[in-house]
């Protein structure tokens, strides 16, 4: 039972222009959103840092003005600082986390796989499924190697035909015997 491929309801001109309306419509979605968030941004330091009115101060109220601005400046900067260190612990312990989560996948336990006894026909119809009815003979399809024998030569005593083989006559013999 081999599925068909499926074939794609959507035609591909058709995807494609579903695609191109997407981007298009993201595209506005993220101008709006910056255009929101600069809006906002702007609303939010005219409320903190309203507009300075440097005319017509004394020298006493200009000094008044620059302790408040420093002293406001320096709780900005403890809330900066007290962020930061929020922000760089729970860095740290969503990194510590995710590294525990790793080692824990890293350390599945396998389960003990049981022997099982099984003949060839038997494995090969569950691998190959119905396609092998017939048991398959896997002797009838190996070559069949003949051994030669090697040829020994005779061990004879050396000391016999050390005067027969001595001489340029030896030599000869042994060049006759070798062709």
């Amino acid at each position: 039972m081999s599925e068909a491929p499926r074939k794609s309801k959507i035609s591909a001109s058709r995807r494609l222009a579903l695609k191109t309306k997407m981007l298009k419509m993201a595209a506005v979605m993220l101008e709006k959103d910056k255009e929101e968030k600069k809006q906002e941004r702007e609303a939010t330091l005219s409320e903190r840092v309203p507009p300075l009115q440097l005319s017509g101060l004394s020298l006493q109220d200009l000094q008044t003005l620059c302790k408040d601005l420093h002293h406001k400046i320096d709780v900005v900067d403890e809330d900066r600082y007290d962020i930061e260190a929020k922000v760089s612990k729970n860095s740290k312990e969503i990194e510590n986390l995710s590294q525990k989560i790793i080692e824990l996948k890293g350390k599945m336990k396998r389960p003990a796989l049981k022997r099982v006894k099984i003949s060839a026909d038997a494995m090969l119809g569950a691998l190959l499924g119905a396609k092998v009815k017939e048991s398959v003979d896997f002797k009838v399809n190996l070559k069949t190697v003949k051994k030669e024998e090697e040829k020994k030569e005779e061990v004879t005593d050396w000391r016999k035909n050390v005067e027969a083989m001595s001489g340029m006559e030896g030599r000869k013999k042994l060049f006759d015997a070798g062709q």
